[in-house]
């Protein structure tokens, strides 16, 4: 049967096992950035290209493995991606459903790519169902793939970041170069690969309207992160610490696309650090006000680089939440995971510096992590009480493959979700069901999970909270709060133990 495309880019149906019931209505469905990037650049070199996102079709793993193999593509890519740097482990199990089903059809050649391959790609290649793994950002591996299926010679051997089976012995090969002109080589995404109607924001991107939500889209604007956080694992791609741009005439190009061709206006800019470069954040900015677009954009900042001449830019170019990392309350914890020596009252100023230009403030917070106790845990949940930001995220410490924490939680033996007996990969999503987070010297992981789940419901139950809501976004956002917080979490440790 003759292929009917080079390259089948796929978006494993996760959603379901990695957010629970939180999956139908409150979670983001956001467009695979990594593929429509990847799409570009290898539709420049004349492939033929598709793209099959699962998540957004709302397709079973069945559904999913059966459209692989009627689409019957020269090569399959798995993307394993969440809607957050961190969210690629947890992806895994239903890529590895869907591609076991697809080796039962037939042999179709399939690639793995992604924050978690990139970090693991030797016990990727042993473990998992792929024919191929990736190491590396991806581009290049995936073009020089596909000469190499073309040849009859199947040179692998010269396809960067490629690893592979060789007469029964593992193979790899040196990574590629990381792509220094992202304006010239990953200049846009392919939105017109995608079902760009089936996308929706976050709930708290859109408290100011709550029907708006759907019409949504993620442009990435740098690519990696010049910091070294203990929890993350956003370089394993990339190899070192640094970052790299696109440029503001590239960045406007495409909002331009989503605004005139889709009529898209909330939108997400996943970059780790967005504020922080002052030039490219103004520029883009300058070009978003120019055209006089009525925008909901949300993007993250740290507490030590906002300042007020960006924050005025951001709120006029449409820049409505900023995402702020403040993990812990204790200078202790946040020191030992490298996030930077800012203090409580640092950070009260800048969320009240934040709101003072008009915008909002999602407030990022992590319980369990290796200094933590349950004292240092009420202090990082006093902190977000009294800061009051108007959407708070509350998770639980993972050592994520790639980050320097797995590998200090492996040396120091700590459980973690892969090992006997455990969940596996799955037990990395923080609203699963099995989620298994770290254990801390005087902390059971159950523990730090339960303290995570009743922090939630305490921040969106408190009255002050929800009289923020009432009188900044009215009466149906905080009934909405209200519905939101009456559901609870299914965790695996609170099920009945079967007879």
């Amino acid at each position: 049967m003759p292929s009917k495309v080079d390259v089948l880019f796929v978006t494993p149906p996760s959603r379901a096992q990695v957010y629970q019931e939180l999956s139908q209505s409150l979670a983001a469905i956001e467009p695979p950035v990594w593929s429509g990037l990847i799409a570009t650049y290898i539709q420049a070199q004349g492939f033929s290209v598709e793209i099959l996102d699962s998540e957004a079709l709302g397709l079973t793993v069945e559904e999913t493995a059966k459209q692989i193999v009627e689409r019957h593509a020269s090569l399959t890519v798995f993307m394993i991606y969440g809607q957050q740097p961190s969210a690629s482990t947890q992806c895994m199990p239903a890529g590895r459903q869907v591609c076991s089903l697809l080796n039962e059809a037939g042999t179709f050649p399939t690639l793995v790519i992604g924050t978690h391959p990139s970090a693991l790609p030797e016990q990727t290649l042993r473990e998992e169902p792929y024919r191929f793994v990736c190491e590396g950002e991806g581009p290049r591996t995936v073009l020089g793939l596909l000469h190499a299926l073309r040849s009859r010679s199947l040179t692998l051997h010269n396809v960067p970041g490629l690893w592979y089976w060789d007469n029964g012995k593992i193979q790899h090969n040196p990574s590629a170069e990381k792509i220094d002109n992202l304006d010239l080589e990953l200049p846009r995404q392919a939105w017109e690969l995608l079902p760009m109607s089936r996308y929706r924001a976050h709930n708290w991107h859109c408290f100011d309207d709550l029907e708006s939500r759907m019409g949504y889209a993620s442009i990435q604007t740098s690519l990696g992160c010049p910091y070294k956080c203990s929890f993350c694992c956003i370089n394993a791609p990339f190899g070192t610490p640094g970052i790299r741009y696109w440029s503001s005439e590239c960045v406007i190009r495409q909002i331009d696309e989503l605004v005139q061709r889709y009529g898209i206006t909330n939108i997400k800019i996943p970059d780790e650090m967005f504020v922080l470069n002052r030039r490219h954040v103004l520029s883009i900015c300058d070009a978003i006000i120019e055209r006089g677009y009525q925008l909901n954009i949300w993007a993250y900042a740290r507490v030590d680089t906002v300042q007020d001449v960006v924050l005025e830019k951001l709120r006029a170019a449409g820049f409505t939440w900023l995402g702020l990392g403040i993990e812990s309350g204790s200078q202790h914890v946040r020191d030992g995971v490298e996030k930077g020596r800012f203090g409580s009252s640092e950070i009260l100023r800048t969320v009240n510096r934040i709101k003072a230009h008009g915008m909002y403030v999602a407030a990022n917070y992590i319980f369990g992590l290796p200094d933590d106790t349950h004292a240092s845990m009420e202090e990082t949940l006093a902190l977000a009480m009294e800061l009051n930001a108007e959407w708070a995220n509350f998770y639980c410490a993972m050592a994520y493959p790639g980050s320097p924490l797995h590998r200090l939680a492996r040396q120091q033996g700590w459980t973690l979700p892969e090992d006997h007996g455990g969940p596996g990969w799955v037990g990395y999503s923080q609203h699963g069901f099995d989620t298994l987070p770290l254990p801390t010297h005087t902390l059971t992981a159950t523990q730090v999970l339960d303290f995570r789940d009743a922090a939630f419901t305490k921040y969106f139950s408190s009255p002050r909270y929800l009289n923020l809501i009432e009188k900044t976004f009215g009466d149906e956002v905080v009934r909405h709060i209200g519905d939101m917080n009456a559901h609870t979490i299914r965790r695996r440790h609170h099920e009945p133990v079967p007879v």
